[in-house]
Formats: structure tokens, C-alpha cells, sequence
């Protein structure tokens, strides 16, 4: 039996995700949440053998919960789920430790594929990604999107900040000081050359890493 936690911040999507996998046997969803936050606390609780985990979510994201998720249980298989298809969360997600990655557009199958794939102890990428990062890794082509020069901990910092999360609750997300995020802020408003929290939304949701709708309160 193969233990499952399914985390959207999507209502609709999680539990039709969690429906499906109810009704597939050998499958056993032990629960499901809508932040990083909540999955670090169930994951902790429950032990899933394998964590689909939606990427762009408000608060803590997937590449955060991830690496967190990992640092309590490295043995959890991790399947980043998500709407982005470009090549940058992908290469984040796999330095992070995930083992799998396929799209919100992909059929059901290629999800049970990729539960099934990672607990045999292999990686597995839906189709479309893994053909992208090959003509990338081809073309030599490393900086498609500005975001691409930033460091692990920049790149979740800027997807904070361009949310509207406040330094302060930051810092909290990351356990570090409201200065230390301050610093994190500095340095990528230098390396995308840009000016404001704003800016940084925008080239944000024009680069695909963030959903429009979080740029409303």
C-alpha cells in the first residue's frame, strides 16, 4: 500500500486529485492540505510514502516545503504538481530533492505513472518538461528567465515577497532574521534590476512563477 498526501492550495483541484486516488487500488491518501506549512505538520504526523506537492501556493511554496519535508524525513518521495511547464522550477525542485514533476495539463495517468515510478526508487518528469530541460541543457541556454541568476533561498524569497508577504513573517517561514530577509530583498532587486516589491510581482507573474490572482488581497 502506497501512503499519499495531496497538497493544493486549490480546493477543486486537491480533492479531485484525492478522489481519483481513492479509487485507485494499492493507493491510500492519508490526508491532504492547502499550504507548505500545513503539509510539513502532516507529513510529520503521518509519514506519507509519497507527497504530491503543488508548487506556487500563498505563504510557504512547494519549493520551500520540499526542502523542509525532506530535512524531517529524507526517505519521502516528493511529486511537484503544478500549472508551470517552463524548465526553472523543475532544476529547483530536483537540487531540492524532489523525484518527480508533471503538470496540472497532464492526464491522470501520468500521475499514477510517477507515484508508481518513485517508489520503485526512480525519477520521473512528465514528457513535455523533461524534452524541455534536455534543448535547454543542449543549447546551452542557462538564462532564459532573469530568475534563473538567483540562488535557491533568493528565488523563495522573491516568490514571498512578490506575493505580499510582509519581512517579518519571512523571516518567520524561513527561521531567520527580519534583516536576513532584508538582505535576501536587496540582493535580488540588484540582480533583476528592478526597484519595487511591485516590479518584482510583475516580472514575476510575466515569467509564469507567479498566479496573478495572488496579487489580490
Amino acid at each position: 500500500m502506497t501512503n499519499i498526501l495531496v497538497v493544493d492550495d486549490h480546493d477543486l483541484v486537491r480533492m479531485g486529485i484525492v478522489r481519483m486516488l481513492d479509487d485507485v487500488v494499492g493507493y491510500h491518501v492519508v490526508g491532504d492540505a492547502k499550504s507548505g506549512e500545513d503539509a510539513i505538520v502532516i507529513a510529520r504526523d503521518l509519514s506519507p510514502d509519497v507527497v504530491l506537492m503543488d508548487v506556487k501556493m500563498p505563504g510557504m511554496g512547494g519549493l520551500e516545503a520540499t526542502r523542509k519535508m525532506l530535512a524531517v524525513n529524507p526517505t519521502v518521495k516528493i511529486i511537484a504538481v503544478t500549472a508551470c511547464d517552463d524548465t526553472l522550477y523543475p532544476a529547483r525542485l530536483l537540487q531540492a530533492g524532489a523525484v518527480g514533476y508533471v503538470t496540472k495539463g497532464t492526464g491522470f495517468s501520468d500521475i499514477t505513472t510517477a507515484i508508481d515510478t518513485v517508489v520503485r526508487g526512480r525519477q520521473y518528469m512528465s514528457s513535455a518538461i523533461a524534452q524541455q530541460l534536455a534543448l535547454r541543457n543542449a543549447s546551452g541556454t542557462q538564462n532564459t528567465s532573469p530568475f534563473e541568476c538567483l540562488s535557491q533561498r533568493e528565488l523563495e524569497t522573491a516568490m514571498l515577497i512578490a506575493s505580499g508577504r510582509r519581512p517579518h513573517d519571512i523571516a518567520l517561514t524561513f527561521s531567520v532574521s527580519p534583516k536576513t530577509v532584508n538582505t535576501y530583498r536587496y540582493r535580488i532587486f540588484e540582480k533583476l534590476n528592478i526597484q519595487s516589491d511591485v516590479e518584482l510581482a510583475l516580472l514575476a507573474v510575466k515569467y509564469d512563477l507567479l498566479d496573478p490572482a495572488a496579487l489580490v488581497n
